[in-house]
């Protein structure tokens, strides 16, 4: 049975070479060449993870071979093959980088024996390494603890996202992040104090919309002992608990027009006063807001300070809606799963390519917060390690079957035609420019996000994807990237 392993085998004789390719296609994805020169064009053109080189080839040397691998960022499984075996010519082979070192004539049981055992200890490798740097990036995470997640996506757009957070985060300066609800504001004024000067405070998030106007006001500046009925006990304010560090006002348009006043003062004079004392407090706070209003419009409707706007909207930050960033769906798809699977106790680790199709066609009015839980809900009704459609809330499977027949992403034979291709915007993904989608190009910008994320790494891309390598390298061809 034939694995995903590709395997290059290089001799300057053709019978060994075709012998060896036919003896081994059945259990990897053979590759052939007559040369050093050969085989380097096929590396660089072709990731490949074994490579079965003979030691004397003309006037070629395997070991000269054998540096030039090395030299590689993710350099292949080296295995030399020679008629000249001698106890000196192993160990020489060993020592500039050879995994193994077998003789002729070969024992064709021996040598995939040999690449399966090689195969089997590189995985362990990585994987052990992987473990490594899963650690190191779990205690980073637990130094720079980010409650509502990280900020996910690929996408041209959060690039863009991500290039401003990093400009502007290390300023003082007042933000406003604007976007539909769902988008991840909080998420990225998350990002900006943890990549502010003040990172090691604390950030204060308040839902403005949760509260009415009088608890709003006691939440933000505080209140002492008697100030109104109820208050039997003197209260900190939230931009008192955030001084040195950075306050984020959630839903900042539902604020009522006298705590507009009383909020434009503070961010003027850097003042407060609690409610029921005259004495000012100074706080040294970063304010971040957020909104899925058009503050411009409510500006001109007159029910939003002008004077206001202008103090929070120095810095704006537009936050793409998810059908804006197609590209991103897998990529968080598959963190949610992965965050979901192990909080409910469950072996599933992907997505088929079914399901896969279906969440990127979707128009998420929800935004991320839909999509995560609509993973949360595949996760819940999955009974094997893969999420299917069926186990997708019911809208989405709705969706899918009206908006294009079913795609199998095995299958050369099912893309429809029916839609042009959309326009690709300078500053939008592929997809983004309608909700009504050919399935073919969304497996083409399926296909293309997953070799983003992956750094064009076709082994992994494969398994993002759900398919087999091969597969991913028809796809590759068939829509000529």
């Amino acid at each position: 049975m034939q694995t995903d392993a590709t395997l290059l085998i290089v001799d300057d004789e053709r019978a060994t070479r075709d012998g060896l390719r036919m003896a081994l296609e059945d259990s990897f994805d053979c590759y052939v060449a007559s040369d050093i020169r050969e085989a380097m064009n096929l590396l660089n053109q072709e990731p490949m993870q074994v490579v079965l080189t003979d030691l004397r080839m003309g006037s070629d040397n395997g070991m000269d071979l054998l540096d030039e691998i090395l030299k590689l960022p993710n350099p292949p499984i080296a295995i030399m093959m020679t008629a000249y075996g001698s106890v000196d010519t192993a160990v020489e082979a060993m020592r500039r980088g050879a995994w193994d070192f077998i003789t002729k004539p070969l024992n064709i049981d021996e040598v995939e024996l040999m690449i399966k055992r090689a195969l089997r200890t590189r995985k362990l490798e990585s994987q052990n390494l992987a473990l490594s740097q899963e650690n190191n990036q779990l205690k980073d995470a637990l130094k720079h603890s980010n409650p509502q997640g990280k900020l996910i996506g690929n996408s041209m757009v959060m690039q863009a996202v991500k290039r401003s957070i990093e400009q502007i985060a290390p300023s003082k300066a007042t933000i406003m992040i604007e976007g539909e609800s769902g988008t991840g504001k909080e998420v990225v004024a998350n990002e900006i104090h943890r990549l502010s000067k003040r990172p090691k405070n604390t950030i204060v998030t308040v839902n403005c919309a949760a509260l009415s106007p009088q608890l709003l006001e006691s939440e933000l500046f505080g209140h002492e002992k008697g100030a109104f009925t109820g208050a039997t006990t003197k209260r900190i304010g939230r931009f008192e608990q955030a001084n040195g560090g950075t306050i984020f006002l959630d839903e900042i348009g539902e604020i009522d027009a006298a705590t507009q006043v009383k909020l434009l003062r503070v961010l003027s004079e850097r003042n407060i006063e609690r409610v029921g004392s005259s004495t000012s407090i100074p706080v040294d706070v970063r304010v971040i807001t957020a909104t899925n209003k058009n503050l411009a419009q409510l500006v001109q409707d007159g029910s939003f300070r002008e004077d206001l706007f202008f103090r929070l909207n120095v810095v704006p930050i537009q936050l793409p809606a998810l059908r804006e960033r197609r590209d991103d769906v897998p990529l968080l798809a598959h963190a949610f799963l992965k965050q979901l699977a192990h909080e409910n106790d469950k072996a599933i680790d992907r997505i088929d390519e079914d399901a896969m199709l279906a969440l990127i066609a979707y128009p998420w009015p929800g935004n991320v917060r839909e999509l995560r839980a609509a993973i949360e809900h595949g996760v819940v009704m999955c009974n094997t390690n893969s999420i299917s459609r069926q186990n997708l809330p019911w809208q989405i499977q709705q969706f899918a079957q009206q908006s294009a027949p079913v795609i199998d992403i095995n299958d050369d034979t099912k893309h429809s035609e029916a839609h042009p291709a959309p326009a690709l915007g300078v500053e939008k993904s592929p997809l983004a420019a309608s909700n009504t989608f050919n399935l073919h190009e969304i497996e083409l910008s399926t296909i293309q996000a997953a070799l983003r994320q992956t750094q064009n790494n076709r082994t992994e891309a494969a398994e993002l994807l759900g398919i087999s390598r091969r597969t991913l390298q028809r796809k590759i061809k068939q829509h000529q990237l």
